[in-house]
């Protein structure tokens, strides 16, 4: 079955969800962010589905905000916002009931990276890689990372993967703890899979209640490391660094933030 960029397949109570934008690396735009939105807003409410399997159709698990999107949220006055946008696909994601399996076929950008925060088990190709790139594009961190990240693989793996804007091999993710297992790109997906079959075979009721008393101690801080962040890149987006990095990538070049008044 097929929604807006996004493939859906259900066998074994798991419901696959693929996103499928391959020739923008499943780069978010707006009809993405709402295409997902709901697809996890069904897979929640559908009593036949008892996991999640998310991944990417391509050589790339997903290249984060559609940055010619972004550029035109900014400078456009005419653009127009989808349904529910990222801030919709956050709130879809921090609400999941059930468990979510990520498999991460290729590069994974932004919220490529830190949707592996709200994952229960995550899952990577060899050949895949991750960065969060806020720095470089003179922005802040997203999707509650600043506190998920910290949590989930320590302070300083933490500082480094939001700081950095370097790229975080496979192996690396694996013993900073981002990800469970590491597997050769042909047995990905079957991997993933073989994990969410044998917690699908398990009762709906009890993997909610699992999940649900292992995330009930993080909503507040996830809730306000949101509010957080949001005020910080409201603050940064559209500013001297994240202009410099945005035109920067019009022209095909490198930002250049030496240059940058003192402090931006």
């Amino acid at each position: 079955m097929r929604d807006m960029s996004i493939l859906i397949d259900d066998r074994a109570r798991v419901r696959t969800l693929t996103l499928d934008r391959p020739d923008a690396l499943n780069a978010f735009n707006e009809a993405l962010y709402d295409a997902t939105t709901e697809a996890l807003r069904d897979a929640a409410e559908d009593p036949s589905v008892a996991v999640v399997l998310l991944t990417g159709h391509g050589r790339a698990f997903s290249a984060g905000t559609d940055l010619r999107e972004m550029h035109a949220r900014t400078s456009d006055p005419n653009f127009q916002p989808g349904k529910h946008g990222f801030l919709g696909l956050i709130d879809a994601l921090t609400d999941f009931p059930k468990p979510l399996i990520v498999a991460v076929n290729g590069l994974g950008l932004g919220i490529g990276t830190t949707v592996i925060g709200f994952a229960d088990l995550a899952f990577m190709s060899t050949t895949a890689k991750l960065k969060c790139p806020f720095t470089g594009l003179g922005v802040a961190p997203e999707a509650a990372s600043s506190y998920l990240l910290p949590t989930l693989i320590g302070r300083q793996n933490a500082a480094w993967v939001l700081m950095s804007s370097e790229w975080i091999q496979a192996e690396q993710a694996k013993e900073m703890g981002l990800v469970f297992q590491v597997c050769e790109p042909d047995d990905l997906l079957a991997t993933a899979r073989t994990y969410a079959e044998i917690l699908a075979a398990k009762p709906i009721s009890s993997l909610i209640a699992v999940k649900r008393t292992m995330t009930a101690p993080l909503r507040a801080q996830i809730a306000a490391a949101r509010e957080r962040e949001n005020a910080a890149f409201a603050e940064l987006m559209g500013g001297p660094a994240n202009i410099e990095a945005l035109v920067a990538f019009a022209e095909g070049r490198e930002p250049d933030f030496t240059s940058l008044p003192a402090g931006a």
